[in-house]
């Protein structure tokens, strides 16, 4: 058996002759030649090294699957590790109610199967709510932990491939939520949201949430004009002010460390407006703020590393055990690039916000709209088109084997993002053809930007 993980936790155990049975479906489905190579059967039991040897194999197999926009996005690859998950969490299929949450603290129960995929749930949130259909791809469901004083972090978006139910009840811990949020970067989408009441409510109880957790910032006057908004339920003009604000349609992540403008500095990431803002104590205490525009990332990458003394397969993300970087390469003046590198337990979930921005980007390039990039089944459940794929997050195997437990492989214990190798350096000497993650939004600088 090897366990399959996902941004750190444990996803699912899974067989050899499952993992072939999938690689066999996928051939039928989509040739001989679209499908990757899969590692052969022995005859003989395997020694140690052929073990390890395999697991690589298997490991580089389920990444360049999930990567391959066809193989990746498939409902055959999706549900193998959708029913993957269940078997493992031993949740049987039955009728269970989940609360999900919305920026105003509110809860949503739901009556769901514990085998419904995350665009299921997030259909049934919108019927509860008596969202239209066509604004139901503007928002997303997104695993949260919440402190006891109310504040949250966000752990990752959900993806096609989980079960909702089972990914947050497998955690063991209630401070794990799942909360609806818009998921759209360009605030000129607002537009859409607020043509009907309750996405103007959705949208209205996120704004008021991100001002009193301090993430919109807001000045005296300004903070008197909004309250005066609010008194008089002046919901669109008080979303029309928060607009203008700073850090508007922001998403704030908790402080962390970042090797830039030099190493070992504490900053505050803002991902938005497609940028991530930076807010860096510099260790002369001095405060420094600058931006960096996607569009000027060539490309980007999540690693991993795992001391020896690591803990359970399947333990918590945001766990000490796990340090979790990512490095992006930024064209910083027009022959120079420069990597710059965050360390920080939700790095995935900047990546996904990474890879969101240059997804809206594409598609407003390609003259196409957020309206189109979701579409309806026959069994009336949302399904997502490829052009709005959260980030690929490639699953990872490892051997569950004790006795190869001390050896701590990187490249087992977390989810990279796009990324077929780990490193534990974020040198750009170390990024091989396939290591990162590339932008197809990065524009160069020219003479006339410098």
């Amino acid at each position: 058996a090897y366990n399959i993980h996902v941004n750190g936790v444990l996803h699912c155990r899974v067989r050899y002759s499952q993992l072939l049975g999938l690689h066999e479906q996928l051939r039928k489905e989509y040739g001989a030649n679209v499908v990757p190579a899969f590692p052969p059967k022995k005859i003989f039991t395997l020694t140690p090294a052929e073990v390890e040897q395999r697991r690589e194999q298997l490991e580089k197999y389920m990444q360049a699957v999930r990567q391959d926009p066809t193989l990746g996005g498939s409902e055959t690859f999706n549900s193998f590790l959708r029913k993957a998950q269940q078997e493992t969490q031993q949740i049987p299929t039955e009728e269970v109610a989940l609360e999900v949450l919305l920026s105003n603290g509110q809860k949503v129960k739901v009556t769901i199967l514990t085998s419904d995929q995350t665009e299921d749930v997030l259909e049934a949130v919108a019927s509860k709510l008596d969202l239209p259909d066509d604004l139901v791809g503007y928002f997303s469901l997104f695993l949260v932990r919440q402190s006891k004083d109310g504040a949250f972090s966000f752990v990752r978006k959900l993806q096609e491939f989980e079960l909702p139910y089972v990914s947050v009840t497998s955690l063991h811990n209630p401070e794990f939520q799942i909360i609806l949020r818009k998921s759209y970067w360009d605030s000129a989408y607002d537009d859409d949201v607020m043509e009907h009441r309750v996405g103007l409510n959705l949208l209205y109880a996120q704004t008021v949430s991100d001002i009193e957790h301090g993430w919109i910032l807001v000045n005296k006057e300004q903070h008197r004009q909004l309250k005066s908004l609010q008194e008089k339920v002046s919901k669109k003009e008080f979303i029309r002010l928060a607009q203008t604000l700073k850090y508007y349609g922001y998403l704030k992540f908790d402080p962390c460390v970042t090797d830039f403008p030099e190493k070992g500095c504490h900053v505050v990431v803002s991902a938005g407006n497609n940028e991530l803002n930076f807010q860096v104590r510099l260790p002369s205490e001095q405060i420094k703020e600058g931006s960096f525009k996607v569009t000027r990332m060539r490309c980007w990458r999540v690693t991993s590393s795992v001391p020896m003394n690591n803990g359970p397969s399947g333990s918590s993300p945001g766990k000490s055990e796990v340090k979790l970087e990512l490095a992006f390469e930024y064209l910083m003046s027009k022959d120079r690039l420069q990597w710059v590198t965050i360390t920080s337990p939700q790095a995935i979930m900047l990546s996904i916000c990474l890879q969101s921005m240059v997804d809206e980007l594409m598609v407003k390039k390609s003259g196409g709209s957020i309206r189109k990039m979701f579409r309806r089944r026959v069994n009336g459940a949302l399904r997502r088109s490829d052009s709005q794929q959260a980030v690929k997050s490639p699953p990872l195997l490892d051997s569950p084997d004790a006795s190869w437990e001390p050896m701590a492989k990187l490249s087992s214990k977390l989810t990279s993002v796009s990324l077929r190798g780990i490193s534990h350096s974020s040198s750009a000497n170390d990024v091989g053809a396939n290591d990162f993650h590339g932008n197809y939004a990065f524009e160069g600088i020219g003479d006339e930007d410098l």
